[in-house]
């Protein structure tokens, strides 16, 4: 696990108090397995009970703005309160269609 992989987790972990969190780096699914910039995160708190997806979403890109803004190229967001969870089955990632925004 990198340092920007454990700087994220301990992030989440402190402002949603999750029942579930697994956090994916997925760079190497992407060409890109040395710069940690494609992740999948599923997350279940509840905080989330009575949030709309966005609601959700927003809180989440809000407290990484920083990373988003920075290393992370893509963050898959998979986001559930407690009674949501059960009934989820999560997708799979997308396969890579190239590009990164280092390529200018």
């Amino acid at each position: 696990m990198t340092a920007l992989h454990q700087h994220l987790q301990a992030k989440l972990e402190a402002a949603f108090a999750p029942i579930y969190l697994q956090l994916l780096n997925e760079s190497d699914q992407h060409g890109t397995a040395s710069d940690d910039s494609h992740y999948k995160l599923v997350l279940v708190s509840a905080s989330f009970a009575g949030q709309r997806l966005l609601q959700r979403h927003r809180a989440v890109n809000k407290l990484l703005q920083e990373e988003l803004a920075g290393a992370i190229h893509a963050l898959a967001l998979h986001l559930y309160s407690p009674d949501e969870w059960p009934l989820q089955q999560v997708p799979d990632s997308p396969a890579c269609r190239g590009g990164s925004k280092l390529d200018n």
